[in-house]
């Protein structure tokens, strides 16, 4: 088993910047797909953006330019850098890891953006 643990949300003002992180431990081998997804009220989960071992990355297209995924394979970390925050940004914000054909999840971190 992985567990992940989730922080940095919180409620922001429109155009400004939050930062998440997940840590991920347990029965690590080889992660070789991390990732943020959201969740709105009355929305599906839907995909923010993903980073491979490798590096390669990739984003929704309504985040491209104002959010980036980084992540840390020694200490097994991801983030995600959101800038240019808007309210259409409020979700519940979830870390993904992708070991060996399962995924695994965080419990998720509530970001709003409202003024």
């Amino acid at each position: 088993q992985v567990q992940l643990v989730e922080s940095g949300g919180g409620l922001v003002q429109p155009g400004g910047s939050l930062r998440l992180s997940c840590a991920a431990s347990g029965s690590i081998f080889s992660i070789y797909l991390m990732g943020w997804y959201r969740q709105a009220p009355g929305k599906q989960r839907e995909l923010v953006a993903s980073i491979l071992s490798g590096g390669n990355t990739h984003y929704a297209d309504s985040v491209k330019g104002r959010f980036t995924i980084s992540r840390d394979n020694a200490k097994n970390t991801v983030a995600l850098q959101m800038n240019s925050l808007k309210p259409e940004d409020t979700a519940v914000y979830y870390c993904m890891v992708g070991q060996r054909a399962v995924q695994y999840w965080g419990q998720g971190t509530q970001v709003t953006v409202s003024s």
